[in-house]
């Protein structure tokens, strides 16, 4: 027997542990169900795989990855491309190539299989696009693509094209499939044409069919299932004279997803044996074998094989081996499966990055090495990472309580060449310190200035709210005060009027109002009109008539109207006749306040019934008041009323 080391070596393992590694599938198989599905090929919807439990009638599906959903996304949009581009009467080559190299596109088996199948109601477009594939790119047509082309012609009338195409693919060794058949048919005898109808059937029941190689793979198949690989498999492979083809042995392996062991040894043996010379195709369709657990080892050296002959990863490979390697928790895998891809020319979608980084962030361990992987090959593939991918992973992060340590996440993008702009600076600062994160805030500060991003006066205020949110007041009052010395008081306003609410909300006004008064006298800080408002009235409610008067001081230098309405309801409610009088007196400009102010303060006091308080401020009030008219009415109809009271409580 000859020598083949790597094989006999797949040989022993697999004939020692037949029976164990049977009986271990079976109990697994019993504990998870799932584990018997198979995945089968991509359908044309963009949001499902079909998965089929082998010995079941029934379907279930599962939804895409959003890494999927990127690559269909994609293929959805070369495809239209494409169709556009072979809808012209004839397009040139020179045409043909300059849509595919400036859109990137790869043509692949599966791109084949989808444009032929958005071309179904157009034969004469699918013609052009098949045609110049079978010339420019043959080895990308298979047994399925010319059944594709055989029912786009036969179901739109084109029976002579049809005929010619079974010629060709009699030649290649292709059977009509019972799809193709069942449909072309119909169209025939739709059309009368029983000639035609007498010669399909007759082509389906004939040995054409029984030596289609969907039949041939079928018996190479269960031959290889059948017994333990040794001499009398090959013996038996051999007398079956295949003549190997990509397409073949694609459809072998592809036969063979649950037999890995088996299938990897037939991969060897074919080569070995000089029967057949692997190419492209098939070592990809090895790897959607291999791409598994329990094979992991063996994916990786057919891996390095593909690299060492210079072979692309398919699409499609990629795509099937990554969402099974992220099912299983394969995290690793995954992000060198993307490290391997981003190297070749089928490279992944943008999306894929912010995917994988999702998925690292959110695995039981936070693996800084993976992260720092992904996007070195990201963006050494010219690619830039942008807020949006940063966001999504900051999200991820949140989604697990890990949000504190996004400090090492932007670093990592740092290295990438990212840092972060004024809005997510300011959703990341909020974040950081309305969570309780005082060290990380002050570290997520810092890291900014070191990186030359200076941070945003939103990004500061967003700062100062988020500790404000988490009820910590000094250290939101730290923040504010360190903002206004990084950034100045001009920018400050709004910062302050949220340090003012959530001071007054704990019943702290004057503490505040020290803040804000210092702020003003020392920084020139010029608050908003608001702020004045709300703290004013929060002062009144507290104790702080003097402090809110002060404010009002203020005010009136800083060019605001003055706010009467607290002052007044204070003072007619609860304030004696003095404290109406300093207010009174710090309303005015030049030496009293106008006769209308007087009249509403009065008026106040007496719809409070406090009237001996009202006479008391009106003996402490300047003559030219006692003496006004209004002031004089309101004082008699004030004793008119209390005396038509007294008279009808006397009767």
């Amino acid at each position: 027997m000859r020598n083949y080391p790597l094989r006999l070596v797949l040989l022993r393992c697999h004939s020692r542990s037949q029976q164990l590694h049977f009986s271990r599938h079976l109990s697994h198989f019993h504990s998870h169900p799932s584990s018997l599905r198979h995945f089968s090929s991509l359908i044309r919807s963009r949001s499902l795989f079909v998965s089929q439990i082998p010995d079941s009638k029934n379907l279930t599906f599962r939804c895409f990855s959003s890494s999927e959903l990127a690559i269909q996304h994609k293929d959805s949009d070369h495809v239209l491309l494409l169709t556009d581009v072979f809808s012209k009467s004839q397009p040139t080559s020179d045409e043909i190539k300059l849509q595919l190299d400036s859109n990137n596109i790869v043509i692949t088996h599966e791109l084949v299989l989808k444009v032929l199948r958005s071309l179904d109601a157009t034969p004469d477009v699918a013609r052009r696009f098949f045609d110049w594939v079978s010339e420019s790119q043959g080895e990308r047509l298979s047994s399925k693509s010319y059944n594709l082309m055989l029912g786009i012609l036969g179901s739109n009338g084109y029976v002579k094209e049809f005929w010619d195409l079974v010629g060709i693919m009699k030649k290649k060794g292709y059977g009509v499939i019972k799809g193709a058949h069942v449909r072309v048919l119909e169209k025939f005898e739709k059309e009368g044409l029983v000639s035609d109808v007498e010669n399909l059937k007759e082509l389906y029941a004939s040995g054409s069919v029984d030596n289609s190689a969907e039949k041939v793979c079928s018996r190479v198949c269960k031959v290889i299932k059948r017994d333990v690989w040794g001499d009398e498999v090959e013996k038996l492979l051999r007398e079956l004279k295949i003549e190997y083809s990509s397409d073949f042995v694609v459809m072998v392996l592809g036969n063979l997803t649950t037999e890995t062991n088996k299938a990897l040894i037939f991969f060897r043996w074919i080569q070995e044996s000089n029967l057949f010379k692997h190419d492209e195709r098939t070592c990809n369709a090895m790897l959607r074998v291999l791409g598994r657990e329990d094979s992991i080892e063996k994916f990786w050296r057919v891996v390095d094989e593909m690299r060492a002959a210079g072979y692309e990863m398919g699409e499609e490979t990629y795509v099937e081996v990554l969402g099974r390697f992220i099912n299983r928790k394969m995290i690793k895998d995954a992000v060198d499966l993307y490290e391997f891809a981003m190297g070749g020319a089928n490279k992944p979608s943008v999306q894929d990055c912010a995917f994988l980084l999702r998925k690292i962030v959110v695995s039981k361990e936070l693996d800084m090495d993976l992260f720092l992987k992904v996007v070195k090959a990201f963006t050494e593939g010219g690619n830039v990472l942008t807020g949006s991918t940063v966001d999504a992973v900051l999200k991820s992060l949140t989604s697990v309580g890990r949000f504190g340590e996004c400090n090492k996440i932007l670093k990592a993008m740092e290295e990438g060449g990212f840092l972060p702009g004024d809005t997510l600076q300011s959703k990341i600062a909020f974040q950081l310190s309305s969570n309780g994160k005082k060290e990380e805030a002050s570290e997520f500060m810092d890291n900014m200035r070191a990186s030359g991003c200076i941070p945003h006066y939103k990004t500061w205020a967003s700062l100062v709210e988020g500790h404000c949110v988490a009820g910590d007041l000094n250290e939101a009052s730290d923040c504010f005060q360190r903002m206004v010395e990084k950034v100045g008081a001009s920018c400050a306003g709004y910062a302050l009027e949220l340090l003012v609410n959530a001071y007054c909300h704990k019943n702290r006004a004057i503490d505040v109002y020290e803040l804000l008064t210092d702020m003003v006298n020392e920084k020139e800080l010029k608050p908003w009109h608001s702020t004045y408002k709300v703290l004013i009235s929060k002062l009144l409610v507290q104790g702080g008539f003097k402090e809110a008067l002060n404010l009002l001081g203020l005010m009136k230098n800083q060019g605001f109207p003055p706010f009467l309405d607290p002052f007044i309801e204070y003072v007619s409610k609860t304030g004696t006749a003095d404290e109406a009088m300093t207010f009174l007196n710090a309303m005015t400009v030049k030496r009293f306040p106008s006769t209308v102010v007087f009249l509403r303060v009065f008026e106040a006091y007496l719809k409070a019934g406090r009237h001996n308080e009202a006479h008391n401020l009106l003996s402490k009030c300047p003559r030219h008041i006692r003496n006004h008219a209004d002031i004089l009415n309101l004082f008699f109809t004030m004793k008119s009323q209390a005396a038509t009271a007294a008279t009808s409580v006397a009767a």
